[in-house]
């Protein structure tokens, strides 16, 4: 599967993102983009949040045909699903595509917990091969580690606590802050699965301040500015949102505006 054997993908849609506001034309024409640029040097995946299996079915079909690698899947939207309701739903999906896919864990911002006991029944899919973990219980990993070894790949899914799951034994990274300091993250990445612990932390303690503005209802705005900032994107966001105004702007400005002053120097992560 994708996610067992590739350590960098293109994660399309996200869904404390701007992804509800996208038709699907516009995720279709989204999608196809993405394919053209990365050429097949990395797969495309694209998330799935619905609020019933007949639409995530649908969508994954769709995402299939216009060239997406795999799929983020959230369970339902909405509506609070037990732990049947939860399996059977993952379940329906994963058995009407050939995609790979990710289970999204985000019982903090979604309220459904995909427990260990569901993890269970859902590893007798074979497409079902990775989780973002944001339980934001570190020790989350351990578990899943000591229950299913290294049948689910496990990528933390919170920026403050990247490389503590790193450490613990997660095996990548789903990253927000990514998007404005992409050298950075990976270089995170790369020396925490090297050893080099010191040298991660390093550039941790710096990347702490900016890190946070990603577990923020706001994180879309506050992400995007320091795109922006960085040199790397727009501030635009689509209403309901609006962009930052006043104080609020002022003060995550400063933020990111003092990270990028005293960017640390990286070592030679690329070769590692």
């Amino acid at each position: 599967l994708e996610f067992r054997r590739v350590l960098f993908r293109s994660i399309l849609g996200g869904t404390l993102g701007e992804a509800s506001v996208l038709t699907t034309d516009e995720k279709e024409k989204l999608v196809k983009f993405a394919v053209e640029k990365v050429a097949g040097r990395v797969p495309v995946v694209i998330n799935i949040a619905e609020g019933s299996t007949k639409e995530a079915v649908r969508q994954a079909e769709l995402a299939r045909s216009w060239g997406a690698k795999g799929l983020m899947i959230l369970p339902p939207m909405r509506y609070k699903s037990d732990h049947r309701e939860t399996v059977t739903y993952f379940k329906t999906v994963a058995g009407a595509t050939e995609l790979p896919m990710m289970i999204y864990n985000n019982p903090v911002d979604y309220k459904i917990e995909v427990t260990l006991d569901m993890f269970s029944e859902l590893v007798e899919c074979p497409t079902i091969g990775a989780v973002k973990e944001s339980t934001r219980d570190v020790t989350n990993v351990t578990r899943m580690v000591n229950r299913f070894g290294d049948r689910i790949r496990i990528l933390c899914g919170v920026d403050t606590l990247a490389l503590e799951e790193l450490c613990l034994g997660a095996d990548g990274w789903v990253a927000g802050l990514v998007c404005a300091f992409p050298a950075e993250t990976v270089a995170i990445y790369r020396l925490a699965k090297k050893g080099m612990i010191k040298e991660a932390t390093a550039i941790y303690r710096w990347f702490m301040p900016l890190l946070e503005l990603d577990i923020h209802p706001k994180l879309v705005q506050y992400i995007k500015l320091a795109e922006a900032e960085a040199g790397l994107g727009s501030e635009a966001v689509r209403a309901p949102r609006l962009t930052l105004a006043g104080e609020e702007r002022k003060r995550i400005l400063d933020i990111i505006q003092t990270g990028i002053r005293n960017r640390p120097k990286l070592p030679d992560y690329l070769n590692l």
